[in-house]
């Protein structure tokens, strides 16, 4: 997706285009991928057991793995007074803000279902919900791969938060840095 930069140089504007480049690997199927990675698919599916999704009827399951093996896991949770509601990802991040301070998140699968309709391809993670695995990213400092499976089908990995938001919010000066 291009950028564009406007800029000034010796008292003349100069416009510059820049590029991102966003990089992930896709698998076809769970076959394909490690036994780890495996598991942590099929724990999200598991995960879709709790969701709490009466009005929309789209179930989100997450399974995050911690750095010590263990495993935490998430699902979406609605409420009648929308805004109200919460998605998987951030119900497990929070989780083990909570539980388990301190904690090193290596990686984390993320998968949807509903009986509406069929899901073809995997559903990546709302902006609310990436700006919160980046700041995870950030405050433990190394990278979280992210897993979208679509049930049945194929699989995005992500080795990172900065490939699907290039623009994270950070501001150094609200955390005390000068």
């Amino acid at each position: 997706m291009p950028f564009l930069h406007i800029l000034l140089k010796n008292g003349y504007y100069f416009m510059q285009q820049l590029n991102f480049n966003i990089q992930y690997t896709r698998y076809e199927n769970l076959s394909e991928l490690n036994e780890q990675d495996r598991a942590l698919c099929n724990q999200s599916v598991e995960a879709l057991a709790t969701s709490y999704s009466p009005y929309s009827k789209f179930k989100v399951g997450t399974a995050v793995l911690l750095d010590n093996g263990e495993t935490v896991i998430g699902s979406n949770q609605e409420n009648v007074a929308y805004p109200s509601g919460l998605c998987a990802e951030r119900v497990a991040l929070f989780s083990i803000g909570v539980s388990k301070p301190g904690a090193v998140i290596k990686s984390m699968a993320i998968t949807a279902k509903t009986e509406l309709f069929e899901i073809k391809k995997p559903v990546t993670s709302c902006g609310g919900c990436l700006q919160v695995m980046a700041e995870v990213e950030q405050k433990q400092g190394s990278p979280i791969e992210v897993l979208f499976y679509c049930l049945g089908g194929e699989i995005l990995k992500v080795v990172g938060v900065q490939s699907l938001l290039p623009f994270v919010f950070v501001e150094e000066r609200l955390l005390g840095a000068s």
